[in-house]
């Protein structure tokens, strides 16, 4: 007789280190994989009242890390003020880059930018093969890709001892969980600096989430049940206590708070007050012990060896 899983386990926030900025969904690729349907043809960004509320939640939160995101939060004509003002406060800035931008019109002087900050790169690379890449993330992705981190490693990025962090994201083309990080990190080292010349700091895998684009493809597919039972049978329970909704906030384009991205782009608020991202401006805890919307997909998130914004969990 099979046995019905049980619901995902409840988790309570612990005090907040990150705010995690979602800046708009406008962005220069439309990735397959993508969880919240991204792509050049979205107009959604954030207003100027809404970026400028953020350094001010930084400083009153006393927040550690700012994590800037979209679409390509690189095209919000704000974001390279809202760095600056971030990095004046001393809070740590993580750009998720898909490198691509950074040879888009317009864009010539991001890298520079961004080194010149002392901006974390986080980039997506779903692999080091040219024809999945480009399958997964669109035709000349991957040659683009390379070159964007050649820039980035002349300017000091991802290289050895340089305080420029440059770390590479992968996730599966497919319904599956990422292999064991640090054996695909030593794969990804060897293939990228021994064809390439390329060097980075670290791998972070990542697994699919079964919303949005990519839940549409699964069920047209018939692949998302199977999938949605394989990520509820490989929950690690041990991973619960390292998921990134614990110590993290994410607003949306917006100003509304989610306890995630995904739950951002499933709809799922936080579960009371504060609700929009004026509200922290007036919060004395942080949002400390406060319950985290939960649901089927979470197990996303501690399968396997687990997968946050930080990577594996184990």
């Amino acid at each position: 007789m099979n046995v019905l899983p049980s619901p995902f386990p409840s988790l309570r926030r612990r005090r907040l280190e990150t705010l995690q900025v979602n800046l708009g969904y406008r962005c220069n690729q439309s990735c397959r994989h993508c969880h919240v349907d991204a792509g050049p043809w979205r107009t959604e960004m954030m207003e100027s009242h809404q970026v400028e509320l953020i350094p001010q939640v930084l400083r009153h939160c006393q927040l550690k890390t700012l994590d800037l995101t979209g679409g390509a939060p690189e095209l919000h004509p704000q974001f390279r003020d809202l760095v600056r003002a971030a990095r004046a406060l001393g809070v740590a800035v993580i750009d998720r880059c898909n490198l691509t931008i950074l040879s888009e019109p317009g864009q010539e002087s991001l890298a520079e930018f961004l080194a010149e900050s002392g901006v974390r790169i986080v980039a997506s690379l779903p692999c080091y093969e040219k024809e999945r890449v480009d399958l997964q993330r669109g035709r000349g992705v991957f040659e683009r890709s390379l070159d964007a981190l050649k820039v980035l490693n002349h300017l000091g990025y991802g290289m050895p001892g340089s305080p420029l962090e440059l770390d590479l994201v992968y996730n599966p083309s497919g319904p599956s969980l990422p292999p064991p990080q640090q054996s695909l990190e030593e794969q990804y080292r060897e293939q990228l600096k021994g064809s390439h010349g390329i060097s980075f700091h670290h791998l972070l895998t990542l697994a699919n989430m079964p919303i949005k684009r990519f839940a549409r493809d699964l069920e047209v597919s018939g692949e998302l049940e199977g999938y949605q039972t394989l990520l509820r049978e490989a929950h690690c329970s041990d991973n619960l206590d390292g998921v990134m909704c614990r110590t993290l906030i994410s607003v949306s384009w917006t100003g509304a708070l989610h306890d995630c991205d995904f739950n951002q782009q499933l709809g799922c608020s936080v579960g009371a007050e504060p609700a929009v991202l004026e509200d922290l401006l007036t919060t004395k805890d942080g949002l400390v012990d406060q319950p985290i919307a939960v649901a089927d997909h979470c197990f996303g998130c501690t399968a396997g060896q687990g997968s946050s914004c930080g990577g594996s969990l184990s």
